[in-house]
């Protein structure tokens, strides 16, 4: 059964994070560093769209990196991120000679953008919270101008597989995100009209001491299960206790893993 995430939990869930977002938020700053690695073949210039920028670490990456980046949008579905970053780069962004950072808060979903307005799109680990990836394909498509370069990362369907087994034994109720495998982002950028795709799957392993740890990790970067088909009663003590009691296995020297499947994606519109 087809479920859709919940857009209000979303967002109040990071705009919950925001303030204590940098201090743990540390896969999401080393897939970003080599999203920016990846796509440094890309050539950015002129107005950029940064989009789901969080509290503004990549934007200002960006920034910095294109020095022909006339202006940068930063957009956002969470205001408080949004006025985190306009902190955070407003003293090394000034509006200036033509180059300005402009923040934007709104859906991925329904963007407030003209068509083939663009110069470039960047988004890092941002559109798995998204119900159609199809329809945020052929938007960006519409706003971006033709040729320009589309530069993103998301989670892959093997991410948190741990998690999800360890979930599955103890009941049939969806507790993880479900994320698309690169094959099936291909046919969707291909179907959307993209063109010189360059897609990069890797498996990064973050290891925590405990499940909880796990948990609470995924809560403060606001990536834990918002899912509109999920269960909607509390989960019970036993239940918690027999989805700990089944990760336990996958520990190796202490310390419990966890998958994450990076896609990287480099197309022009």
């Amino acid at each position: 059964m087809t479920t859709l995430l919940d857009k209000a939990k979303i967002k109040q869930s990071f705009g919950a994070a925001a303030a204590r977002y940098d201090g743990v938020a540390q896969l999401q700053r080393a897939v970003g560093k080599d999203l920016l690695d990846f796509a440094g073949s890309v050539r950015l210039s002129g107005t950029i769209l940064d989009l789901g920028c969080g509290t503004g670490f990549l934007t200002g990456e960006l920034w910095s990196r294109q020095s022909e980046t006339e202006t940068i949008i930063a957009l956002d579905l969470a205001y408080t991120m949004l006025q985190m970053t306009r902190c955070k780069l407003s003293p090394s962004i000034p509006d200036r000679n033509q180059r300005k950072l402009a923040c934007l808060c709104a859906d991925a979903e329904s963007l407030p953008v003209a068509d083939h307005s663009l110069d470039g799109l960047f988004s890092n680990l941002a559109l798995q919270w998204c119900n159609s990836f199809e329809k945020v394909l052929y938007d960006f498509k519409r706003i971006l101008k033709p040729g320009s370069p589309l530069v993103f990362s998301t989670f892959g369907a093997d991410t948190l597989r741990e998690l999800k087994s360890a979930w599955a034994s103890v009941d049939a109720y969806s507790h993880v995100n479900e994320f698309h495998d690169p094959s099936e982002i291909r046919r969707l950028l291909e179907q959307a009209g993209f063109t010189d795709l360059k897609i990069a799957s890797r498996l990064h392993l973050s290891h925590y001491e405990s499940v909880h740890a796990l948990m609470k990790e995924l809560k403060q970067i606001g990536a834990h299960n918002v899912n509109s088909g999920r269960n909607r009663r509390f989960t019970t003590k036993a239940q918690m206790q027999g989805m700990i009691k089944a990760y336990e296995p996958y520990r190796v020297e202490g310390r419990i893993p966890a998958s994450f499947e990076i896609i990287q994606v480099a197309a022009r519109g």
